[in-house]
């Protein structure tokens, strides 16, 4: 299934955004002059037109196109005829319509004021009595559209416009009759995921009626009163997903609207209250004509807005060959393009040198041909790592791998036509400073390639430094899906080799680690939301795999500050949990071990990537015994003491462990020596090319995306996407205050429940 809206007309937008006219577009349509551009998407044109009287309205044409498809007129006159039948002063009303001509078109009444999600987001939550006056007009609103026999079903903020005398709800595009479902798949999810009802999440078209759009109100007075969604945010399907399973986040909602606003979000549709019982409690009259319902700077963006309607002038009609778009000097758009690319140019480093060395006749031949590449003495590693913030442990430790394998190239390839630098940047753990301290080494030409990086958030950010400037980046510890998996619609991944399983197989390993105890028949899931997109794709592989084994979990989510954990694991244990699995972050895994104790469970307990580690066995305690954690990495001593190793394999682990004691004085720690092995997957592959003449960027992805190395952790191999391929998760008890190695993860569920009794 998939969630989808219908794009909606566009009646309170910001003036400043008005565009120009195109040649292409009418200058009148069926007596709106049309003045300007609101917006255009792959449906059509909405336009703001003024009448001969002077009312404006948004006038929402469609692509010819789009008519011609079977079922295309039959949406659009549904729409009109759904927004015709609301009668109410707080709906949007239609001034004109024309479903039958060769391009439909409907106008609706301009709102000059910005959406209710507009104003949040640019001056904060609205005031206890605002609120009150926001819901109990969109309340009135709906109970006229079920009134009329209809269903909103994308109520949100950005469906609500605010006036001086009132919000107004608009957008009926995917309202319809209740009950209706003729024109919809039965697994699709229409509207917004964040404000849509449970039933409405699961694509239960039967149940879907006027109780889902209080739900949706529900959403949207939380929103107003606290600035954020109660559900959240992130990708579509973890937003329904928590729709379903999670309790709305609520802090901050005010003492006499908290009771209200849980019950519009009751999870039944029955036991909600309705749009009238709603309109009735929110017991504020309705503003009338003065602006004080709104908070000052609100009621400002209004009257700006209104002021630039008045100034608009009349425009003549446009004609063919004219542009009206195009500007008679640079402009600012121009001014704005220039700049931008200006700053590329500046920034792009060692993209930029690479391609310019192209180029360039330095040669002085004249020939305008580029001159022969020179061979290069000194090539760089680089490491992109947290080495002073929140995960310097992991992030120390790769830059520890990474030096090793940098200065055994030199000492064991003397004679080689070139030798290795190891060139370090730390991002801090600091996602809003990680693509500068990315573009630290992307712009140094000499860096090949880079180690990196230890975070999910830092690598997202400075992802573009890397795919600009053509520089391979290989993480062992950053499993966050979209590095390598950019969907149908996105560039393939040439940039990222990801040498862990990603976060959703990194869960699903898990969930089948559990299925080895026997006795496991309801399994307990937790998601908590401090890493939103960590704990998502963590529940999300660890319910697949939990399915393959015939086991229905019991799922809770949490909001990440959460901290009543005796009350949240008390309740799934009510409902018959047998085992423990904690999707989320090691602070909320510190409290989970506390509580799990407090309430006697002996059940086992699992955790993921995240709370491996130190600090979990240091701040659980005695807490931590007995919990099973999956992670990335393998322990070296172990691996060196497997003797079903190939023995030039275990030769090279001892190496390893040998040359980081001398180096270091210690054992090394967790994620050194896969950072070792990645680093030698390179400087190998380059020292086994280094005849075959000068290396460059290009198309290194993909030669060492072909690689099959064997290192002193194991061995790798990456499919088409730069995902690593196999297993790749290993299975940690905790004994006595420390982390005993079990050995791999199941590539399969150990057992199935199928013929069991």
């Amino acid at each position: 299934m998939s969630p989808t809206s219908q794009p909606a007309p566009a009646p309170g937008p910001d003036p400043a955004a008005l565009q120009p006219l195109l040649p292409s577009d009418p200058s009148a349509l069926a007596g709106y002059r049309l003045l300007g551009r609101l917006g255009a998407g792959g449906m059509g044109v909405v336009y703001l037109g003024r009448t001969d009287t002077g009312e404006l309205a948004a006038v929402k044409v469609t692509h010819a196109d789009q008519a011609d498809q079977p079922d295309f007129r039959a949406r659009f006159r549904r729409e009109v005829e759904a927004a015709r039948r609301v009668s109410s002063p707080w709906a949007v009303p239609v001034t004109g319509a024309d479903p039958d001509a060769p391009e439909p078109w409907m106008a609706t009444a301009f709102v000059p004021g910005p959406s209710l999600g507009e104003a949040v987001r640019a001056h904060g939550p609205l005031p206890e009595r605002s609120v009150r006056i926001l819901g109990g007009a969109v309340a009135r609103a709906l109970a006229a559209v079920h009134t009329a026999g209809l269903v909103h079903r994308d109520v949100k903020p950005g469906n609500i416009l605010l006036a001086v005398d009132g919000p107004r709800l608009i957008d009926f595009g995917i309202a319809r009759a209740t009950g209706e479902t003729g024109l919809t798949s039965t697994d699709m999810v229409v509207g917004t995921p964040g404000f849509l009802a449970p039933e409405q999440a699961e694509a239960r078209a039967a149940e879907i009626g006027p109780a889902a759009d209080v739900f949706a109100l529900g959403c949207l007075l939380a929103f107003a009163t606290t600035g954020r969604p109660p559900f959240g945010t992130g990708a579509p399907d973890a937003l329904l997903y928590r729709t379903v399973h999670d309790e709305p986040d609520l802090a901050g909602v005010p003492g006499p609207l908290l009771d209200l606003v849980r019950q519009c979000l009751a999870k039944e549709p029955a036991a909600r209250p309705t749009a009238d019982e709603i309109a009735l409690r929110l017991t504020e009259d309705t503003p009338g004509a003065p602006a004080d319902w709104l908070p000052a700077p609100v009621v400002t963006t209004i009257a700006t807005r209104s002021a630039a309607m008045l100034a608009l002038p009349d425009i003549d009609p446009t004609a063919p060959g004219t542009d009206p778009a195009a500007p008679a000097g640079p402009g600012r758009r121009g001014f704005l393009l220039l700049g931008a690319g200006a700053a590329v140019l500046a920034a792009g480093g060692g993209a930029y040198a690479l391609w310019n060395s192209r180029r360039d006749d330095t040669d002085g031949t004249g020939d305008g041909k580029p001159p022969a590449p020179k061979p290069r003495n000194t090539w760089a590693i680089g490491v992109l790592a947290d080495l002073s913030g929140p995960a310097q442990e992991i992030g120390k430790a790769q830059e520890r791998g990474a030096r090793l394998a940098v200065e055994r190239f030199n000492a064991v390839h003397k004679g080689k036509p070139f030798t290795l630098e190891l060139k370090v940047s730390d991002d801090r753990g600091d996602r809003g400073g990680a693509f500068a301290a990315a573009r630290r080494l992307t712009s140094d030409p000499s860096v090949i390639a880079v180690l990196g990086p230890t975070s999910d958030a830092t690598g997202i950010a400075a992802l573009p430094a890397f795919e600009e400037a053509g520089v391979p980046l290989l993480t062992t510890s950053a499993g966050y899906n979209l590095f390598t998996l950019r969907g149908e619609t996105g560039p393939p991944n040439t940039t990222v080799l990801r040498a862990i399983p990603s976060h959703f197989m990194a869960g699903t390993f898990l969930s089948w680690a559990v299925t080895l105890l026997p006795q496991v028949r309801r399994p307990g899931i937790l998601q908590e939301r401090t890493d939103d997109q960590y704990s998502w794709q963590y529940v999300r592989g660890a319910g697949f795999g939990f399915r393959q084994a015939g086991l229905k979990p019991h799922f809770r989510v949490v909001p990440g500050r959460a901290t009543d954990y005796r009350s949240i694991l008390g309740e799934m244990i009510d409902a018959g949990m047998d085992a423990y699995v904690h999707c989320g972050v090691r602070s909320t895994a510190v409290l989970a071990a506390r509580a799990l104790n407090q309430l006697g469970f002996t059940g086992a307990r699992f955790a993921g990537q995240h709370v491996f580690g130190s600090e979990f066995l240091e701040e659980a305690g005695s807490d931590a015994e007995g919990w099973y954690v999956c992670a990335p990495v393998i322990d070296p001593v172990q691996r060196a003491a497997d003797t079903k190793q190939k023995a030039a394999d275990r030769k090279l682990t001892q190496d390893f462990l040998t040359a980081h004691r001398k180096r270091y004085g210690t054992t090394p720690a967790f994620y050194t020596g896969e950072s070792f092995d990645v680093v030698n997957l390179v400087v190998s592959w380059l020292s086994s090319n280094a005849a075959r003449g000068p290396f460059t960027r290009k198309g290194l992805w993909e030669a060492l995306r072909a690689q099959k190395y064997t290192g002193a952790m194991g061995g790798y191999t990456f499919d088409k996407n730069g995902d690593l391929s196999g297993v790749g998760t290993f299975l940690y008890g905790v004994q006595k205050g420390t982390y005993k190695f079990l050995g791999a993860a199941p590539a399969g569920p150990a057992n199935t429940t199928s013929g069991k009794s």
